[in-house]
């Protein structure tokens, strides 16, 4: 059962990621980094926030894998309707990394590159690692514990979320 959930994961994992690398195709640096208005984040400061937050969640992956500490703990309720739903809420989302400055990407290569190498790493530590035997969780800084496959989902799922942000942010600027 968990394999066939981890190949699920996986597979949308992959697909959602991939979708981020396409699409850099359809726009200019300059494109990138415009933003719809002063107070809304440019695409490619978008862009910054997902491959931050993904390295990162990869990183819970691989450490949720190494241990077996805190497997008794469960997450927050929300992160369980979250997962359940197989979704972030349809809501625009404040947090932490909303307030603070994201710095707009360098190049459309740099991008391409964190993204790609993501996915790379995280299809490697699924390959490299039996999961099933993975029954450590670690702590996610406002829904609480994760085991290994709960990131994946964790992941997958934030990168869908801010489709809808791309798509607002092209709306704005480009009438798409």
């Amino acid at each position: 059962m968990e394999t066939q959930r981890e190949t699920i994961l996986l597979n949308s994992f992959n697909e959602t990621i991939q979708k981020w690398i396409d699409f850099l195709d359809d726009y200019t640096l300059e494109m990138l980094c415009q933003k719809p208005d002063d107070s809304s984040w440019s695409l490619g400061q978008v862009y910054t926030h997902i491959t931050n937050d993904t390295e990162w969640f990869a990183e819970q992956m691989a450490a949720a894998m190494q241990t077996n500490a805190d497997s008794e703990k469960e997450m927050h309720e929300n992160a369980h309707m979250m997962l359940q739903n197989n979704r972030f809420p349809d809501i625009t989302i404040q947090g932490p990394a909303t307030g603070i400055y994201i710095k707009q990407p360098e190049s459309k290569d740099e991008v391409r590159q964190k993204l790609l190498a993501i996915k790379n790493d995280v299809n490697n530590l699924y390959t490299s690692f039996d999961s099933s035997k993975a029954i450590g969780k670690t702590r996610h800084p406002g829904l609480l514990y994760f085991n290994t496959l709960d990131w994946l989902q964790f992941a997958e799922m934030h990168l869908r979320h801010h489709l809808r942000q791309k798509r607002r942010i092209d709306e704005k600027l480009f009438g798409k």
